[in-house]
């Protein structure tokens, strides 16, 4: 739900302290590694725990060969001495409001079965790992929702103007993925999902989170009552800060984009000013809640595989990565409902193609 990768805004301000935020990218890439280090010697026990926290869906079977191409590969350029990924990678990020287990449910998850894809992000980090965007899907997005595998066998109907959030409801990961591409043109590569209690867990793990609100939040949905101002937040109250979207603006999901855009780039000033690697106790405590709450697709659910990611993107600054909004408008049929703004959204999904 809060992949701490961002950084410009969508105007391309950077809005970062000079010897901070630029670290920040490095410092997770550096802080994946040390999971191997956690993993050696009498200590392997942790490695294995860790590496059996991870859960997995294997995407790329259950969609099979009908889905966009995926990104040309380039040549790596000669004198390289440790040779770069030569291909873009694109990564689903979802956040699910999971309704299963009891801390899920304490956390707001509801008391039902099921959940629903409560934040989506793209990100695009292009070939040799010197750029990335990151592009949020606002849930209440009206799509053709494509008919899509069930596990149980059979298959679900293609749903004119659905909400896009409703993908996951009805499919899972593997519904949630084809209905980005199908509306995207674009290949997800990987697909990563932290539910409720992972979020608040890694939260409390770093020792909280501070965050600058702009003005009071009030929002008897997400349980928060929040002055202006910069608050010391613990994982419960930043999850209901992600939540949070009657309490500002207009009550619309664009506003709590912009929430969670602001909470993830203090994540990761938190991640950066935190020395994990100096401190196993606290880096396994905050391993432990990111790979106890991850769901990946089957190229991304080992810790090594994790691992390759992060050192592959230890040279990515904050300021090479561009955070914005799919284009949209409101939708003719509903007012509380939002459609692509064509030509842009589809301008932009080109770009990352």
């Amino acid at each position: 739900m809060f992949f701490p990768v961002t950084g410009q805004d969508e105007n391309g301000d950077a809005g970062r302290r000079p010897g901070r935020r630029p670290r920040a990218l490095k410092v997770a890439g550096l802080t994946l590694a040390g999971l191997l280090v956690l993993g050696a010697g009498t200590a392997g026990w942790v490695y294995w725990h860790l590496n059996a926290n991870i859960k997995s869906v294997d995407i790329n079977s259950a969609l099979g060969d009908d889905r966009p191409a995926k990104a040309v590969t380039t040549p790596t350029p000669s004198g390289t001495a440790t040779p770069l990924p030569t291909e873009a990678v694109n990564i689903l990020v979802l956040g699910s409001d999971s309704r299963s287990g009891k801390e899920n449910q304490a956390l707001g998850g509801g008391s039902s079965t099921g959940a629903r894809s409560d934040t989506a992000m793209v990100v695009h980090i292009d070939a040799g790992r010197t750029a990335a965007t990151v592009v949020s899907i606002p849930r209440d997005t009206l799509v053709t929702r494509p008919s899509c595998p069930l596990k149980s066998g059979g298959s679900t109907a293609v749903a004119y103007g659905a909400m896009f959030n409703s993908a996951y409801s009805v499919g899972g990961p593997v519904c949630a993925v084809k209905t980005v591409e199908s509306i995207t043109n674009v290949r997800m590569d990987h697909y990563i999902e932290i539910d409720f209690s992972g979020f608040a867990k890694l939260v409390n793990a770093l020792g909280g989170v501070t965050v600058t609100t702009d003005e009071d939040i009030d929002d008897a949905d997400s349980h928060l009552d929040l002055k202006a101002g910069t608050h010391h937040l613990d994982g419960k109250t930043a999850l209901a800060l992600a939540r949070t979207r009657h309490g500002i603006g207009d009550g619309s999901d664009l506003g709590r984009i912009g929430l969670q855009q602001k909470l993830v780039k203090a994540l990761l000033e938190q991640i950066s000013s935190t020395n994990l690697l100096t401190s196993p106790t606290q880096l396994y405590s905050v391993a432990d809640a990111v790979t106890g709450s991850l769901t990946t697709d089957t190229g991304l659910d080992s810790l090594p595989e994790l691992t390759s990611l992060g050192e592959s993107l230890k040279a990515l600054s904050a300021a090479d990565v561009k955070t914005i909004t799919m284009p949209v408008v409101t939708a003719p049929s509903d007012p509380n409902r939002v459609v692509a703004d064509e030509p842009a959204a589809g301008k932009l999904w080109k770009s990352l193609r």
